[in-house]
């Protein structure tokens, strides 16, 4: 493609420029809108700078990619409620035998839950998991928190569905899920032992020690038990008028319970006249009462809308409790859908549609208002790429991507090792400072169709290469990859268990583990 207009040029630079900034350092003094804003301000730019039309930009937002985001997204979701998280937590800490079997345990299902349901949903829902058995144990958690958001970058890399660069490159390759999975899948094996491996011998003095006595292990009482983490949860906004009421006659509006309760006591006090013992446990004998009325108003405003869990403690009567037989039926259930939609995808079916339809069979099985599941979608996320496919393709129309690209193509051949290794390097360079999905975008089309020449093989190898390289490069720095970030901030804010993990900690694990998993990796991949 040749370069476009001069003006145009500059303009779409400046406007990708903006959108690099705020996607990577999204808090910017002179800018703080985030990344989401960001993104669509990018896209806005290019519309109004004349790089895309109106129709064009519209034309560029990839629906499937969006449609197989939002039903994992929401597959993700009834798996959080139907306590999936909830029990790789408990394999985290099940016989466990000191502090380097936890690290490897943690690699391991940290890397097979991203490889099936994102590595940013297992990221969100894990730390906290993390920090708490790491405190239980007085172990140190900087170990554990690089081996959680590392394993997740390496295996979500073996799947379509681990990543959003993976989503982009299944739909854009249209490599099958199975030839997809069997091309990467030895890689990413052999690429989380080599990362415990590496976490073992960078911190083998660390973990063979427990912590001063002088700073004692956190107790943990059984209500915040390492098994009772929720990510995400509902809110009530949205509750008919009746059960609000309820529920601010109990919360807004105490006085009517208490001044009720004064009236009875008042009416003791002048009909008994002896004893003030028993004036009292008539007293506390009306308190009760009336508090367990509140509660039962309480729980059943909120189990009306399916904001309580299974194994509520809000005070249910017995009866009023849902029979176990039917959560395990229900469970049972979603766990049937979520396996059907992964075999659907190992067939060949069509990602989005099959993803969309597990999403809705799960909605149907529910049988109740969605709308709470829904409310828990990052729909943040879905327009951030909408606004990113735009900047994209109004940068891809200046043309100076595809001139970067002639000029690296003669050194970055893939049929050469040398070629590998100079394509891999600027996909590493480009991952970290443009993210890895921009890279993606920038530069999927453009490798393809350079190794479509050679072969069908080599080319299909390339977009395996291109899925491998951007994923793990994520690991080289804290900024590289979203899933780095949420560790780091779910560290940061957790009550009673925070850490803060600093940049300059990830980076000197970061750049070893990346260039070793990495160069192992490429030997692995199979076309």
């Amino acid at each position: 493609m040749v370069l476009a207009p001069s003006i145009k040029v500059v303009l779409g630079s400046i406007a990708f420029a903006i959108f690099w900034v705020l996607a990577v350092f999204p808090a910017v003094p002179f800018m703080p809108i985030g990344r989401t804003a960001g993104s669509l301000l990018g896209g806005m730019l290019m519309v109004l700078f004349q790089v895309l039309t109106p129709d064009q930009a519209f034309e560029s937002i990839d629906l499937p990619i969006l449609g197989l985001l939002f039903g994992t997204m929401v597959v993700s979701v009834y798996l959080e409620r139907a306590d999936m998280f909830k029990y790789l937590g408990k394999l985290l800490s099940w016989k466990s035998q000191g502090s380097k079997d936890l690290l490897c345990r943690i690699c391991l299902i940290s890397a097979i839950s991203s490889a099936f349901f994102t590595n940013d949903t297992s990221c969100v829902v894990l730390t906290e998991f993390v920090l708490k058995i790491a405190r239980q144990q007085n172990l140190p958690p900087h170990p554990f928190l690089l081996a959680l958001a590392s394993s997740a970058n390496i295996g979500s890399a073996a799947t379509p569905i681990g990543n959003p660069q993976n989503l982009v490159i299944a739909v854009q390759s249209k490599i099958p899920f199975g030839e997809f999975l069997f091309g990467i899948a030895c890689a990413t094996l052999v690429g989380i032992c080599v990362n415990a491996l590496i976490l073992l011998c960078m911190f083998w003095k660390l973990l063979s020690v427990q912590k001063d006595e002088e700073e004692p292990p956190v107790e943990v009482t059984p209500e915040e038990d390492v098994n009772s983490h929720r990510f995400s949860p509902a809110t009530m906004s949205h509750l008919s008028t009746q059960n609000s009421n309820e529920i601010m006659s109990v919360h807004s509006s105490p006085s009517h319970v208490n001044g009720h309760i004064d009236n009875s006591i008042n009416t003791l006090r002048n009909r008994i006249t002896s004893g003030d013992n028993e004036i009292l446990r008539d007293e506390n004998g009306l308190k009760d009462e009336a508090e367990k009325k509140d509660e039962r108003v309480v729980s059943r405003a909120a189990s009306a809308y399916g904001f309580m869990s299974a194994n509520s403690d809000l005070g249910l009567e017995e009866n009023e409790k849902p029979a176990k037989w039917k959560i395990i039926l229900w469970k049972i259930g979603v766990y049937t859908i979520t396996v059907g939609m992964l075999a659907s995808f190992l067939l060949g079916l069509n990602m989005s549609w099959t993803a969309i339809t597990a999403a809705l069979a799960l909605v149907i099985l529910d049988f109740k208002d969605a709308r709470p599941c829904l409310e828990k979608v990052s729909y943040s996320l879905l327009v951030f790429f909408c606004g990113m496919f735009v900047t994209v393709e109004g940068f891809n129309k200046t043309g100076l991507p595809s001139a970067v690209w002639d000029f690296m193509e003669p050194y970055a051949r893939i049929d050469r090792i040398s070629g590998v290794a100079v394509l891999a390097m600027v996909i590493v360079v480009l991952s970290n400072l443009a993210s890895n999905v921009p890279t993606v975008l920038l530069l999927g089309g453009r490798v393809a169709a350079a190794a479509a020449g050679l072969s069908p093989e080599t080319e299909k190898k390339a977009w395996l290469i291109l899925a491998w390289v951007s994923t793990v490069a994520g690991n080289l720095s804290l900024l590289g990859s979203a899933a780095n970030l949420i560790v780091c901030e779910q560290a940061r804010r957790a009550q009673n268990f925070g850490y803060n993990l600093t940049f300059w900690d990830h980076l000197k694990f970061g750049v070893p583990s990346t260039v070793i998993v990495t160069a192992i990796g490429l030997t692995l991949i199979r076309a």
